[in-house]
């Protein structure tokens, strides 16, 4: 059984599409983005400071390798920086779709940067791809032909979760030295929902926890698809999540004001804030 405190609210903001939580043990810090403010943020859970960071394109994710050194993704190029010495390390430009921009994005354990890119104006056409920036920083194509991608989620060096949002569909994939072995469709929702699965993250039991667009809920799924629990949220849109904090007992869950009405917004006025979720025990 998961026991769980209901999700409360971290950091109140007005984020137009916050995304891409990841959790910097050295920092003891949780950094997210609101892709369409042009903006990354820092919120440290030990003495709570909170920071606000300004780029000068979109930023589709931030990730983290080692040390002060963070990758972002930056509408089309791949930037290198040192967050300490605010020097940028590295530019990479990603040559892809014209229109296309970058959107979600990890690191694996290996520190190669895994991420997704996508129609900039969202006409539902399949101009996305998926790339990988690999450790040694040479960028590579890997697949094609996505929507809106969404994730990843690694289960493992060579193995991790995929998800397309427009097409409702979440994807399990293999690969062998950044080449796909092997493609399959590990869960596929109702195209008639309104909901549509956003990013996503594995707990220490492969359960995948997945959050939901235009869903006010995350649900967990265990490695054979089934629905084993459901969250719900205060807000509507629920874009991305992470576990964090220094026993790794607490998810953090990026949310968007994207897309919703006057009234939606003021009935749910803390839409495009930073929410966190107590696990007390994760599973008995």
């Amino acid at each position: 059984m998961l026991n769980y405190t209901k999700p409360k609210i971290v950091w109140k903001l007005n984020n137009q599409l916050g995304e891409s939580p990841i959790w910097v043990k050295k920092l003891s810090s949780i950094f997210f983005v609101d892709i369409k403010r042009k903006k990354f943020f820092q919120y440290n859970v030990k003495n709570k400071i909170k920071k606000i960071f300004k780029v000068d394109k979109e930023i589709g994710f931030i990730a983290h390798r080692k040390n002060f050194e963070f990758i972002m993704g930056l509408k089309n190029e791949i930037r290198i920086i040192n967050l300490k010495t605010k020097k940028i390390i590295k530019s990479i430009e990603v040559k892809d779709y014209r229109y296309n921009r970058i959107n979600d994005g990890k690191v694996d354990c290996e520190g190669n940067v895994w991420f997704g890119t996508m129609d900039e104006n969202e006409r539902g056409i399949n101009s996305g791809s998926l790339f990988c920036l690999n450790n040694k920083n040479r960028l590579i194509k890997i697949d094609k032909n996505y929507i809106t991608p969404n994730g990843p989620a690694f289960i493992n060096k060579n193995q991790f979760y995929f998800t397309d949002s427009k097409k409702k569909i979440i994807y399990k994939i293999k690969h062998n030295n950044f080449k796909i072995t092997q493609k399959k469709i590990f869960k596929k929702f109702n195209k008639n929902l309104k909901m549509t699965p956003d990013g996503m993250t594995l707990d220490k039991f492969e359960n995948l926890w997945v959050c939901f667009f235009r869903g006010f809920c995350v649900k967990v799924y265990n490695k054979y698809a089934k629905q084993i629990y459901n969250i719900d949220f205060p807000v509507k849109n629920i874009t991305s999540c992470t576990f964090g904090d220094k026993d790794l007992d607490k998810l953090y869950f990026t949310t968007a004001r994207k897309s919703m009405s006057t009234f939606e917004l003021k009935k749910y006025h803390l839409s495009g804030s930073l929410f966190s979720v107590d696990l007390n025990k994760i599973y008995d």
